[in-house]
């Protein structure tokens, strides 16, 4: 088992799988959804749109790479109405991300990670006046992105569902193939 491999199962991943990023498409179809701001991020924090750029800005970010390692964090819930266990779950992903990035800047430095979920580090974002506190802590919205979150995970051969009173959050570690076959093997 390589290094990120190992990484990825002690930090607590669900499952991992990877996409060529070629393959990857983008939409401001999903961007759209964004913009509509369920999520109540949209344009009050640097790891969430308008902030990270537009949809083809996001897409040259990515496509300086090759390869994105897509993984998730499954946590069960006590019931589909399980709102703190959904909270609890996300916040579970959120440090796992973290720990994710972490251990890959001890072998490298040069990918890009991308997370569901707008970031929450600060009690208050600085966006837009100010430049971001934890900018390398900081993961942008595959959403955000425009990625359709459900088809990168099918591409990757891993679950978006994964059985009743379970949530899953996604990410994807976009690299060189070169840093991969480092890391991988």
């Amino acid at each position: 088992m390589g290094v990120l491999q190992q990484i990825l199962n002690d930090s607590g991943v669900f499952q991992y799988g990877l996409v060529d990023v070629s393959d990857i498409k983008f939409s401001q179809e999903v961007r759209g959804m964004c913009e509509v701001n369920t999520c109540q991020k949209y344009n009050k924090t640097w790891a969430c749109p308008p902030a990270i750029g537009t949809v083809d800005e996001c897409r040259e970010r990515v496509q300086q790479y090759d390869t994105m390692v897509v993984f998730s964090v499954k946590s069960d819930l006590e019931d589909s109405f399980d709102y703190e266990g959904m909270v609890a779950g996300g916040e579970k992903f959120k440090q796992v991300c973290l720990d994710v990035d972490r251990a890959i800047r001890r072998h490298a430095d040069d990918f890009l990670l991308l997370a569901n979920e707008g970031c929450d580090k600060c009690k208050e974002c600085t966006y837009p006046d100010a430049p971001c506190r934890f900018p390398e802590q900081t993961h942008g919205s595959l959403e955000g992105y425009g990625i359709f979150v459900s088809e990168l995970a099918k591409q990757a051969g891993i679950n978006y569902i994964n059985g009743a009173n379970t949530v899953t959050y996604f990410a994807g570690i976009a690299c060189s193939s070169d840093m991969l076959s480092k890391l991988w093997d």
